[in-house]
């Protein structure tokens, strides 16, 4: 296998995406997800069309040993990873302590921030060895702010840039890279499975090939933080929000959160 790319997601709106970037590059990948059919199912495909080795591994990624899973298969295999992307997260909207589930916090907590961690811990160590590799952490722009309604998710987005920023730094002369990708509002599955469709966050979403694109290029290029699918109203406000006073940026936040598009 040549410039070996393991993907977590692999199958979602995103996910796709960066697979398909990089077997039109010729690379091999490692497609990582929950559902063992749709894995098996895009490995063939992208194999045929873009004559690149597609392996799978089935794994739930909420659950504590998902990394080891996935470290131990690579090995077994004799599988070297150039490239990590973490994709796979998942959102949910509701007041945190009257809506929201412990299940359904922590599981996103485990998907979001611990199993990502676990991940870099097992392979970075090789990569250093190697002198190169990069990664590529999906964070959102939602990590520069805190959001009500939406307490854990923004707080593991923010968790993801900052730990992504740092490893940066930690790596500097390594030959490895760690770059966040930091995107706006997507048209993919993830709005609907957290229920944030019908909310003014979602009304300008925008399609992630060219999100995944910038992300891509930008984690090729050993880039710290890659903003990318904002529509240009919007850029500006990310550069701001740390000088917008604290509770002024949390109600703004909050009224977007409860306001749907259809709702004005």
């Amino acid at each position: 296998m040549k410039n070996i790319a393991l993907i977590t997601g692999s199958y979602g709106g995103l996910g796709r995406c960066f697979v398909k970037l990089h077997a039109e590059k010729g690379g091999d990948l490692i497609l990582v997800g929950r559902s063992s059919e749709k894995l098996e199912e895009q490995a063939k495909e992208v194999s045929k069309k873009y004559n690149v080795t597609a392996h799978t591994i089935a794994v739930d990624l909420s659950q504590q040993d998902a990394a080891q899973q996935i470290y131990d298969t690579c090995k077994e295999n004799g599988w070297d990873v150039d490239i990590i992307i973490n994709n796979a997260g998942f959102g949910g909207q509701g007041d945190f302590a009257r809506e929201r589930t412990m299940e359904q916090d922590m599981s996103m907590i485990a998907v979001n921030i611990e199993t990502p961690t676990r991940i870099l811990k097992l392979f970075l160590n090789e990569m250093i060895s190697r002198g190169s590799g990069k990664v590529l952490n999906v964070s959102s722009t939602a990590s520069v702010m805190p959001g009500p309604l939406q307490a854990v998710y923004y707080a593991t987005k923010a968790y993801l840039t900052s730990w992504s920023n740092s490893l940066w730094r930690e790596l500097k002369g390594t030959g490895v890279t760690v770059t966040a990708l930091m995107p706006g509002a997507m048209q993919t599955g993830f709005a609907n499975a957290g229920g944030l469709s019908d909310t003014k966050l979602f009304s300008n979403a925008v399609k992630p090939d060219g999100v995944a694109k910038a992300g891509y290029e930008g984690m090729l290029k050993g880039k710290l933080n890659v903003i990318a699918g904002l529509p240009g109203w919007q850029r500006p406000m990310i550069a701001l929000v740390p000088l917008f006073p604290k509770k002024t940026m949390l109600d703004f936040v909050y009224r977007q959160q409860i306001a749907g598009s259809a709702k004005k």
